[in-house]
């Protein structure tokens, strides 16, 4: 299987910073499994349980463990971990990896999504030299449409019924970004 990937801890605009899961970190995902949203997309657990928390923190470092991405947890300019993005490595075989993000409702609005989806997409296309980086959200989602275009993703299509989000498939925009590094 090879060595596990270390998830590196790295600074983002705004005073943003990015870092691996830790036990410390389950508040994060209490309230992430409040969100009507995050549980449909991600696998932040609803209903909450601390047993269902301490699960979703070791998948994360299992991930990281069994070369499938990165994990990170995006902390605020105060210390307060606001949020999640990952860097997914299924397709690196083809030159391309995919990300996806979060943030608690108590957090939005304040650049954080940005910044991390930033400063990820950047490290992955300058250190590690992935060719090619995608990101996949609901056409309605502008929030996370505006986060894409502004940290220099481009809409390249939509995808009919492309992900099953609960219980519908639902359709999904293509953003991508190309790494001019390479």
């Amino acid at each position: 299987m090879g060595q596990p990937l270390d998830v590196p801890e790295l600074a983002a605009a705004g005073g943003f910073t990015l870092r691996p899961w830790r036990l410390s970190d389950l508040p994060l995902v209490r309230e992430a499994s409040r969100d009507p949203y995050i549980p449909l997309i991600t696998t932040v657990p609803s209903p909450w349980s601390e047993r269902a928390g301490v699960a979703f923190v070791e998948r994360q470092w299992g991930r990281a463990t069994a070369r499938a991405g990165y994990p990170f947890v995006v902390v605020g300019p105060g210390g307060r971990p606001v949020g999640s993005v990952g860097l997914w490595l299924r397709n690196l075989d083809q030159g391309r990896a995919s990300l996806g993000y979060w943030v608690v409702a108590s957090a939005r609005g304040k650049g954080a999504a940005v910044a991390a989806t930033g400063a990820v997409a950047d490290w992955a296309l300058r250190e590690l030299r992935i060719p090619r980086l995608e990101l996949w959200m609901e056409p309605w989602n502008t929030a996370s449409v505006r986060t894409a275009e502004r940290a220099g993703f481009q809409r390249e299509g939509l995808l009919r019924g492309w992900q099953r989000i609960g219980e519908k498939r639902r359709d999904v925009f293509m953003y991508a970004l190309l790494n001019d590094w390479a």
